[in-house]
């Protein structure tokens, strides 16, 4: 395993049935307890990586390894946060939180316990009999972030899960992640189409060229964490990153 990385793609390629060639030679690592972004213009293949991460899909080229070793499909030290939420529409809250436990076998009082815990550290105490078509779009996604955390997996794979909120919601689940973040030293590994949204959250930025998808840059904002929010948009070192992102990529879009 190189270096401190928990995750690390070596060749990938990725080429859909009609010859749609969405990844090409993708090799990267993602260093351990820290938030590494994918982004790039629409179509470069950044949920393609990710669910070839997650072991959600094959590669027809390459290998991803975590923790060192070749992975041929899901595990349990992968969690993963859909952009459409995915939650069971006939089951409540609780038990969607749940429900990663309950496939591993975990007994029902305990998985309800963990369930009700990772509820609250998401702000959704008092809903735990609800269910998602009583919940707004903000909560539905809260739930399969606590869902994600309920399995205690070591990486979270999450797929532009702040697309479909309003900017205000958008910008406190941003808050919140950062601080949930630095209380369970997970990593995560986050896709978004937004600049602002990258340079705000990630300690690393990897830039996708168009597709075929391949590593462009990977920047560093090196901008700190543990001020307050709207110090960090204030901070010259994420306008700078803001800027230099957009100078990068406004070439593939022109």
């Amino acid at each position: 395993m190189a270096g401190d990385a928990i995750v690390e793609t070596r060749g990938v390629g990725k080429t859909y049935d009609g010859g749609v060639e969405a990844l090409r030679d993708v090799s990267i690592d993602f260093p351990r307890g820290q938030l590494s972004t994918l982004l790039g213009p629409s179509g470069c293949g950044k949920t393609t990586l990710l669910k070839i991460i997650a072991g959600l899909i094959p590669p027809n080229a390459g290998e991803v390894r975590v923790k060192g070793r070749k992975i041929d499909g899901p595990g349990p030290e992968r969690a993963f946060v859909f952009q459409d939420f995915a939650l069971l529409p006939w089951a409540t809250v609780l038990r969607n939180v749940a429900f990663g436990l309950e496939l591993r076998g975990v007994p029902r009082e305990v998985r309800d316990e963990t369930a009700r815990r990772r509820l609250a550290e998401v702000g959704l105490s008092g809903f735990e009999s609800s269910y998602p078509n009583q919940l707004s779009g903000g909560m539905k996604q809260r739930v399969g972030l606590a869902r994600a955390l309920a399995v205690d997996a070591d990486i979270i794979l999450m797929d532009e899960p702040f697309s479909s909120v309003d900017e205000q919601t958008r910008r406190k689940f941003q808050e919140d992640l950062l601080v949930l973040l630095r209380h369970r030293q997970k990593t995560v590994i986050f896709v978004t189409h937004s600049i602002e949204e990258a340079a705000y959250l990630s300690d690393r930025i990897v830039l996708l060229s168009p597709r075929p998808g391949t590593v462009s840059r990977v920047l560093t904002p090196d901008i700190g964490h543990d001020k307050d929010p709207d110090e960090i948009r204030r901070d010259r070192r994420y306008l700078d990153a803001v800027d230099e992102i957009w100078q990068i990529l406004k070439q593939y879009v022109t």
